[in-house]
């Protein structure tokens, strides 16, 4: 038996998995997450700075987070071709990260992260993308309700409203037939945005789905210097959020757009993305991070911190030790040894 099967079956016996899960109850416990970005979705891990480690898992949950979301780049390690296999080797890493996850008591997220082809070229892709779900749905379906799937991150570009619903609906109906029970995370097209959440069409009869959004404004600030967003973020360098009434009013303007959605729809939410890239000054960083994550608490959303410990992180791993006032701003009254 394999060590993921042996703490998958001891998580299992201590967790009441057997019973159906309640998806507003499963976002509750998600509670106060983040991130392990840069490794698992880059191209190979360690090729953007960062490996996972199991320690992080340890630190992690004793700084009081209930939850990690894992992104993953399965489309880098799968054939091109039919049947879509996944790399053997590859996906033992990811068994790894959750055997990890779970010893440590963390709730877990794993995604499709980065599948860059979909979004260009929906229909050329949609089979591949299909059976790599039936493939992860397949291997972590004993796993305990404790593991949550997020089918893809940040739908966009050629992914549109109507292609992306048509494919929720297929990928929904594949993965219920060997995880009946799991609780699925889809968020809308747009990158996740709030502002698409209406275009977001869900079965009415899976109640068993927490819908994500992403949260990045204002993008000039939490994006300033940001070489992926091209040459015109080295403009926005020196942009500041001092925490004016008017800064204040238009994030909770978006978060009221997304609370209002839920309500309407019956659908607990989750923001599984929210951070702001190191350019910022540090004060900034603080003020709108605590604010964010407050907000968010405010109104019963779950949440998850971008990212751990690359260039929007709050943990430096070179030097071994928390950006205090970033964790702090996350979780107050941490109990963790910070320094």
């Amino acid at each position: 038996m394999s060590v993921l099967k042996i703490y998958i079956l001891f998580a299992v016996l201590f967790s009441g998995s057997a019973c159906p899960a309640d998806a507003f109850d499963v976002n509750k416990k998600l509670g106060r997450g983040i991130n392990l970005g840069n490794a698992l979705e880059a191209p190979e891990e360690g090729q953007w700075g960062v490996v996972l480690k199991e320690d992080y898992f340890k630190l992690i949950r004793q700084a009081g987070f209930n939850s990690v979301r894992i992104p993953i780049r399965w489309s880098a390690h799968c054939l091109k071709q039919k049947p879509y296999t996944i790399d053997p080797n590859f996906l033992h890493r990811v068994d790894w990260a959750v055997k990890n996850a779970i010893f440590y008591d963390l709730y877990t997220i794993i995604n499709i992260h980065h599948y860059e082809e979909i979004f260009e070229d929906p229909n050329e892709h949609k089979e591949r993308f299909l059976a790599i779900w039936q493939q992860i749905a397949e291997h972590f379906k004993d796993c305990p309700q404790t593991v949550l799937f997020e089918f893809l991150n940040e739908p966009c570009k050629n992914l549109d409203d109507d292609k992306w619903n048509n494919l929720v609906d297929k990928v929904l109906k594949a993965v219920r037939k060997t995880n009946p029970e799991r609780t699925i995370i889809i968020g809308p097209t747009g990158w996740n945005s709030i502002d698409k959440l209406d275009k977001l069409l869900l079965p009415a009869e899976d109640r068993n789905i927490i819908v994500t959004c992403h949260y990045y404004q204002p993008f000039h600030f939490t994006h300033q210097g940001a070489s992926w967003v091209g040459e015109e973020s080295k403009q926005w360098l020196g942009t500041k959020w001092t925490g004016t009434e008017k800064e204040k009013q238009e994030i909770k303007k978006d978060f009221d757009s997304a609370f209002e959605w839920g309500k309407k729809h019956n659908r607990p939410i989750y923001i599984g993305e929210f951070g702001s890239y190191s350019k910022a000054d540090i004060q900034s960083r603080v003020l709108w991070t605590g604010f964010i994550a407050r907000e968010a608490e405010k109104r019963n959303f779950s949440w998850a911190y971008w990212e751990f410990c690359s260039y929007f992180g709050i943990y430096d791993s070179d030097a071994g030790k928390w950006r205090k006032e970033l964790l702090e701003a996350l979780i107050p009254n941490t109990k963790t040894g910070v320094k």
